[in-house]
C-alpha cells in the first residue's frame, strides 16, 4: 500500500504481527481507520459541547459511546476492504487498480446488505464503493 502524507505531519506506525499478512493488513486497516473515526466523533461532540456551554457526565458518556460505535463501524469497513483488496491481489497475482475496484465493490455490497437494504440499494452501494476505491487508487498513483 503506497504511503502519502502531508509535509511536516508526524508519521505514526504501529506494527501488530498476527502471523499472517492478510490478518496483519486487516487489523492495521481496522486500527488506523477506527482511530480516525473515533477522533472525528470526539471532535464533533466537543464542538457541540462547546456550543452548549457546559458538559455533564451524560454528555461524556454519550461521546464515549459514539466514539466506540463509530470507531468499530468504520474500522470494520476498512478492515473488510483492506482484507478483500489483499485477497483479490493474491488470487489475481497482480497489484493494480482492479483489486481496489473489486474490493470496494464487495465491501460496499456487504456493508449495504448488512444494513438490511434492498437489492437495488445494495447494487448502488457496490458501484459507489468500487468508484471511491478506484478513484483513491488512481490518486495514490498520481502522488
Amino acid at each position: 500500500m503506497p504511503w502519502a502524507r502531508l509535509s511536516g505531519s508526524p508519521r505514526v506506525d504501529v506494527a501488530i504481527d498476527m502471523g499472517n499478512p492478510f490478518l496483519n493488513l486487516t487489523v492495521d486497516g481496522f486500527l488506523k481507520i477506527g482511530t480516525v473515526a473515533a477522533t472525528r466523533a470526539l471532535a464533533e461532540d466537543t464542538y457541540h459541547i462547546i456550543q452548549k456551554g457546559n458538559i455533564s457526565s451524560h454528555d461524556f458518556e454519550k461521546t464515549l459511546k459514539k466514539m466506540c460505535k463509530e470507531g468499530a463501524y468504520w474500522g470494520t469497513v476498512a478492515g473488510v476492504y483492506v482484507g478483500l483488496e489483499y485477497g483479490v491481489e493474491r488470487i489475481r497475482g497482480t497489484r493494480d487498480w482492479k483489486n481496489a475496484m473489486i474490493g470496494g465493490a464487495v465491501t460496499g455490497a456487504l456493508v449495504s446488505a448488512a444494513s438490511n437494504h434492498k437489492k437495488d440499494k445494495i447494487a448502488i452501494d457496490a458501484i459507489t464503493g468500487a468508484a471511491i476505491a478506484t478513484a483513491a487508487e488512481f490518486i495514490n498513483y498520481l502522488t
